[in-house]
């Protein structure tokens, strides 16, 4: 058994979801996917792949090989490159994750920038309002934004978002303005719930400092998209990071309240697999990003143009 190639099939079945999916990309028999799969569980001494009669899923003990198998061909691959000098010609392909509307609005003119200084690379960009799993899902680097929790991901600090506050002018004249965080309880919100604590909103003040006040859910969405729009129709105040408000305050269709108590900021990262030697087009990748996005977000949590 050719142990790297099997890896390499292995790779592709887990990713693809189907031995046939895996033989179609790979250009190979079924019949020898299936035998380089079965060869490759025999010499771990371990099943990989549990089959159904609906899909093929990984096994608990096949997604810690899986990142293993991924680690090490990602790490040959980076030394084959450097021992033949193409470092400065990236070609390939790269696959990043990111959340909708930040991906869509910075991390997009990122990927098409890199691509046109890089001609012989491709990319795909994966957007979506969840953390997706790096290693299940073969992707190279992802956007997170938020507190990082423990993991084995490298991480680089890009900036931070700030979370605002916001009504539209039309629900403000007809409810009037929250003065303080406490002033909440007589007004409708709207809660996005990719955000932490929707149930409850965090707050600073010189007399309490940090504080937690509870607010009174009117609309609970799930994209900060649906959030502005129910704001903008006038429905409550929501609150969500600066740059989903963006543009909605550019046009007066949101107005910020409660601004001298809204402090709260929120980390942006780039995390990519623990690789000691990054294919280099990930590699370069984060670099550029971190550049072109520090530039953008700023040290003050506030997006600039």
């Amino acid at each position: 058994m050719d142990r790297l190639h099997a890896m390499r099939v292995f790779i592709t079945v887990a990713e693809t979801g189907s031995l046939s999916a895996a033989a179609r990309h790979l250009g190979l028999p079924l019949t020898t996917v299936s035998r380089q799969l079965a060869s490759l569980e025999a010499h771990v001494g371990a099943n990989l792949i549990a089959r159904t009669t609906r899909r093929l899923s990984v096994t608990e003990e096949g997604r810690t090989y899986l990142e293993i198998c991924r680690r090490v061909l990602d790490e040959l691959d980076g030394a084959e490159r450097r021992l033949a000098r193409r470092d400065d010609t990236l070609d390939g392909e790269i696959v990043v994750t990111a959340p909708v509307v930040f991906g869509r609005l910075y991390v997009l003119p990122l990927i098409t920038r890199f691509l046109v200084l890089h001609p012989g690379l491709n990319a795909r960009l994966h957007l979506a309002d969840r953390v997706v799993d790096l290693t299940e899902e073969g992707l190279d680097v992802a956007l997170r934004i938020g507190a990082l929790p423990a993991s084995s991901l490298m991480a680089t600090k890009v900036g931070a978002l700030r979370l605002l506050t916001c009504a539209s002018p039309a629900y403000i004249r007809k409810h009037g303005e929250p003065k303080t965080p406490d002033g909440l309880v007589n007004h409708d919100c709207i809660v996005f719930s990719g955000l932490p604590r929707e149930g409850r909103w965090s707050f600073r003040s010189a007399a309490h400092g940090r504080y937690a006040v509870r607010i009174r859910a009117r609309l609970a969405v799930n994209t900060a998209e649906a959030a502005v729009d129910a704001a903008v129709a006038g429905l409550g105040l929501t609150r969500i990071l600066s740059y989903q408000a963006e543009a909605s305050l550019a046009r007066k269709r949101l107005k910020t309240v409660l601004a001298a108590f809204d402090d709260t900021e929120v980390p942006v990262h780039l995390v990519r697999r623990p690789v000691r030697m990054p294919k280099p087009q990930v590699r370069q990748f984060v670099e550029f990003a971190a550049r072109e996005l520090r530039g953008r977000l700023g040290t003050a949590g506030n997006p600039r143009g």
